[in-house]
């Protein structure tokens, strides 16, 4: 029997006790839902360290590498709709633990890899979709579950974990690879990510997928209020979902354009291994702060406010590391990491409170997933045409100058959009 269905048998046994929770039982949901992306998105980061030694291994172009990133983004994008049903049927046990199983999996297999398409298949493939069950899709069903005040705030604690992941795991792996093979360094990450399954197991994960009683009550007035409710079919058919897509996708566009390729872009003009790996950590790091400060603006200034915050800070960024090309110093670099990093991933947060907004009391994480595919086409996009311009122009200047432009481009559709602006939906179609 899966969580889900469980819950449901225990509603009127389990109903009130479920809210007298401890801060504990808080923290732990929040806690689980920080480790689980730390963990989702570090591993598959590291890719910007691995890029260069993989690529000489396999005697391979920077376009043909780098489609390796563009297979994972499009797989994380494809599979975010399947981690929605996932959490939204069978739980978070099930969800987290597959996600586990597949990205360990997919690691462990990289380090054999003897051709690039099972480096594709492994990296590519079952990163993308362990990183899929392991991320904000899952995260921002459990989270509206338990609360409904300060949303902003507490959905960037979790998207936050993505610059944990940055900070933490893509340094550890360079030094890993200064030790030994980047086949046995793929093989030590899988074993790492599998060696969390046991947490997955131990943890309340039952009452933490049953939700609060007012989230309960919420699902119950509206299957009985005799209208449709928000599915992510129905989500599709406004003009705010699209909104949101577009936003999501252009943004997308812009980040990682430019994120898979900066450690390689610095080693390329002159700067050490480490300090680039540390650099592309440091991003991360302040990226910590930079969502929850987002998160935090977002709930006083309001979304739109905070989301052109992002998109200022963002370009700025972007520009310093293109300025690195003609002016190869550690000033433009710091500008990049504080400017860049620090909203990196920053848009998340807003982006699935608005999910919240648009379409309350629905199947919130069947809609975000199914919303997240425009982050997996948009990074997939990104980071390919990326490395094709790199092999046509032979520098990323092109690269790094769409991004700048696709930045733009997303802040423009927000603030055109009525649904997003207003922060109000249309009635739900018949």
């Amino acid at each position: 029997m899966s969580d889900v269905e469980e819950n449901q048998s225990h509603i009127s046994a389990e109903g009130l006790s479920s809210q007298i929770m401890s801060r504990s039982f808080f923290a732990t949901l929040i806690g689980l839902t920080f480790v689980m992306n730390t963990i989702g998105r570090g591993v598959t980061e590291t890719f910007a360290v691995f890029l260069l030694p993989v690529e000489q291994a396999f005697d391979v172009t920077r376009s043909e590498i780098s489609a390796t990133y563009s297979i994972y983004m499009l797989v994380h994008g494809l599979a975010a709709p399947f981690a929605g049903q996932l959490i939204d049927r069978l739980g978070a046990r099930i969800t987290y633990a597959t996600g586990l199983v597949l990205l360990g999996a997919g690691y462990v297999g990289a380090g054999m890899s003897d051709a690039l398409w099972q480096y594709y298949l492994t990296v590519g493939g079952l990163g993308g979709l362990g990183a899929a069950c392991l991320g904000m899709v899952v995260a921002s069903s459990l989270l509206v579950r338990w609360f409904t005040r300060r949303l902003g705030t507490l959905m960037a604690l979790p998207y936050a974990a993505v610059g944990a992941g940055m900070l933490i795991i893509p340094p550890l792996s360079q030094i890993l690879l200064t030790h030994y093979s980047w086949r046995v360094s793929h093989q030590i990450l899988g074993g790492s990510v599998l060696a969390f399954l046991p947490l997955v197991m131990v943890l309340p994960l039952r009452r933490i997928t049953f939700g609060s009683i007012e989230w309960q009550a919420l699902k119950l007035q509206a299957g009985n209020s005799g209208k449709p409710i928000w599915t992510a079919m129905r989500a599709m058919r406004t003009g705010g979902f699209w909104a949101l897509f577009g936003v999501y996708f252009f943004v997308s566009v812009a980040a990682y354009s430019v994120l898979p390729q900066s450690v390689v872009y610095l080693v390329e003009r002159g700067f050490d291994p480490l300090v680039a790996a540390s650099a592309f950590g440091v991003t991360g790091a302040l990226s910590v702060f930079g969502v929850i400060a987002t998160g935090w603006l977002s709930d006083r200034l309001g979304r739109l406010t905070a989301f052109a915050i992002t998109v200022a800070f963002t370009i700025t960024g972007t520009l310093s590391l293109l300025s690195v090309a003609w002016f190869p110093s550690l000033t433009l670099v710091y500008a990049f990491v504080f400017f860049f990093g620090i909203m990196q991933g920053a848009r998340g947060p807003i982006i699935a409170v608005m999910v919240s907004v648009l379409f309350r009391g629905g199947s919130v994480g069947t809609i975000f997933g199914a919303l997240s595919m425009a982050l997996g086409f948009g990074a997939g996009f990104g980071s390919l045409i990326s490395g094709m311009l790199r092999d046509v122009t032979g520098d990323y200047i092109a690269s790094f100058m769409l991004s700048a432009l696709c930045s733009a481009i997303g802040l423009g559709i927000y603030c055109i959009a009525p649904s997003l602006r207003l922060e109000r939906q249309a009635a739900l179609p018949e």
